[in-house]
Formats: structure tokens, C-alpha cells, sequence
């Protein structure tokens, strides 16, 4: 008669990880995270910015449209909705000049739009950053149009 071999006799008692192991695992793990996670969230404040510029831009572009269709620039109490509605009294309006409805900044807030703006012959347009108000430094930096240009900042 053949004997059935024992699937547990083929295992050496030696196999497995033993905790120290593990915790050397785990320490490893946690060494890079401490290392490289910061590095990676520095640039979230960064690429929020860069759409703020992109949002912007966008803003402008259509607000060129607007303007050689109707001959100026919205009103400040038009705002950035003249891109998606049609102002009362606006003559020869041929939008929208947005495909969407008007965003959001990237921290949520309402982007600011003055016409006649403060610097120059276009609209001024803001974003408040982070915190939604004027002024601050990095992610509560204001993101400005008359600063931006299509080249990038």
C-alpha cells in the first residue's frame, strides 16, 4: 500500500516571518513615508495654483470673445455670468462663451471680477487662495490676472 505523504511534513519548521522581521518591514515602510510624503503634498498647493492660473486664463480668453461680440467688457455687477447668461440691455450677445457654468476656485471660493479693473484696460479677476482672503503667502497667496501671463509665472 503507498502511503499519502503529509503535506505538513514537507515544510520546514523555520518558514514564516518571524515579528522582528515585521517590524523591521514596518519600520522601513514608515521611514520612506515620513521622507517622501511631504515632498509629494508640497506640490498640491502648487498645482492648485497653477489651475487658478489656467482658470484665469480661460476667464480671459472668453471675455476677449464677449468683448468683440458686444463691443466691451462686462459689467463688475455682470460679472463672470455675463459668460453663461445674457445681460440685460447687452446687444449683438452671441453665447455662452463658457461650455460650463462658471467654476469654483480650487480651495471652493468665488473668483472676484472687476470691471473697470484697477490694472489696465482688462477686467481684474482674483482668486484669494486658500483661505479666501486678501493677501497671505503660499496656498493663501492671491492669484492674480494682471500678474499672469500665458507663458506661466
Amino acid at each position: 500500500m503507498r502511503r499519502i505523504p503529509n503535506p505538513e511534513s514537507r515544510i520546514p519548521k523555520e518558514a514564516g516571518v518571524t515579528l522582528i522581521e515585521l517590524l523591521v518591514v514596518v519600520t522601513i515602510i514608515a521611514l520612506f513615508a515620513a521622507l517622501v510624503g511631504p515632498r509629494l503634498f508640497r506640490h498640491v498647493g502648487k498645482s492648485r495654483t497653477t489651475a487658478a492660473h489656467a482658470q484665469i486664463n480661460a476667464f480671459q480668453t472668453a471675455l476677449g470673445v464677449y468683448k468683440l461680440d458686444t463691443g466691451r467688457f462686462p459689467t463688475t455687477e455682470q460679472g463672470l455670468q455675463a459668460l453663461r447668461t445674457k445681460p440685460d440691455g447687452v446687444e449683438r450677445w452671441d453665447g455662452p462663451y463658457l461650455p460650463q457654468e462658471i467654476p469654483l476656485d480650487p480651495w471652493g471660493h468665488l473668483y472676484v471680477y472687476k470691471y473697470p479693473g484697477d490694472h489696465g484696460d482688462e477686467p481684474d479677476i482674483v482668486s484669494y487662495g486658500a483661505d479666501g482672503r486678501q493677501g497671505g503667502e503660499g496656498d493663501d497667496a492671491d492669484v492674480l490676472s494682471w500678474t499672469h501671463t500665458s507663458g506661466g509665472q
